[in-house]
Formats: C-alpha cells, structure tokens, sequence
C-alpha cells in the first residue's frame, strides 16, 4: 500500500490532566465525537496512560467487557452495548511494519467500529484517509505533589505511572486530527 500524503493537521488540542479518572473523563467526552470507521492512533512512553484513555473512549462509547492492555493478545474486540460503534482496541508496539498491522485485517473491522491503536504512529495511518492522534506525555525528570516543590529524578527517566491519589499526575494531551472526516469538525471538549 502506498503511504498517505503528509497534510497540514485540521486542528489541534491540547489538554493538560492531572489524574486518571481526568484522562479518562476527557476520554469519555471525545467518545461523544466519535463514528464507525474512526482511527485513533494513540501515542505515549510505557505507562504514560494509553490504555487508561482507551477505557474512558469505551465508558463513552457504551461498550461491553474490561477493557485492558491487548499487548499479549494485540487486538480486543468491545462490541457496543447500545446502538453505536464497538471498540477494537489494538496494541502495535511488537508490530514492526505497516506490513505487520495488514496481517492483523483490521480493514474487515474498520467500517463498523471505532478502532484505537497502541503504539501505531508512522504503521497504522494507511488504514483510513482520516486519523486522530492521540499524544499522551508527562514531564520528564521531575515528580511534583499538590503544593510540593519538584522531587528530581533520573535526567532521561519519564514519570510514568498513575500514583493512587492522582494528586501528582500532570500529563498532557494532545488531539491532533488528519484527513476529511475532521475537516470543520473540532469537539468542544473541556475539562470541567
């Protein structure tokens, strides 16, 4: 397949949260947006909140069944529990190719679901002429409490895990829509 042409992006948003259940309330707004046939390329270092983000998508799509990490199984299927679009959840980060996500056939799923994608960015955007990507970063080297000053840590090490009071966990998330399907179409999404 050949690769898409490389466009401006259509818009772009970013976000910042500072606990889990933020990510996945902004999440479950951006399900609102969504239809059968939307790709969703999420993009973020290990634990960054990926899978985090994809379960508010599936809260707001109305889908069956836990959703989890596919990294063992690489794709879970979520059918809807309503009339919308199921979930397929895929996890690319062993995938070495856009060769690789072909062998997977998500094109048979594509129409009728709205499919998220671990790790795919630069593999997976051949699948639709309209894509959102979905960035997810958190500070590097520093760790900060509610009121506390930074608490430094190793210079290269990202901060990447959710602490269970979610008091400390400043990341930002960027929207960054490609292709027709996003064209005059920006959510109003919002944190509050």
């Amino acid at each position: 397949m050949t690769s898409p042409e490389r466009t401006a992006p259509e818009w772009t948003e970013a976000f910042d949260v500072g606990s889990a259940e933020q990510l996945q309330s902004l999440a479950e707004r951006l399900a609102r947006y969504l239809v059968p046939g939307d790709l969703l390329v999420l993009t973020g270092e290990l634990g960054a909140g990926k899978t985090t983000f994809t379960q508010g998508l599936g809260r707001g799509l109305g889908v069956r069944e836990r959703i989890i990490s596919p990294t063992f199984v690489l794709v879970r299927q979520h059918p809807s529990l309503a009339d919308g679009p199921g979930l397929i959840h895929v996890d690319a980060y062993r995938l070495e190719s856009a060769a690789a996500v072909d062998d997977l056939d998500l094109e048979a799923t594509l129409d009728a679901n709205v499919t998220v994608i671990e790790w795919g960015a630069g593999r997976v955007e051949h699948l639709s002429g309209s894509h959102l990507r979905v960035t997810i970063e958190r500070p590097l080297g520093t760790r900060t409490a509610a009121g506390a000053p930074a608490l430094p840590v190793a210079a290269s090490a990202p901060v990447t895990e959710f602490d269970d009071d979610g008091a400390d966990e400043l990341r930002t998330v960027t929207l960054t829509a490609s292709g027709p399907r996003w064209h005059g179409r920006h959510p109003a999404l919002s944190l509050d």
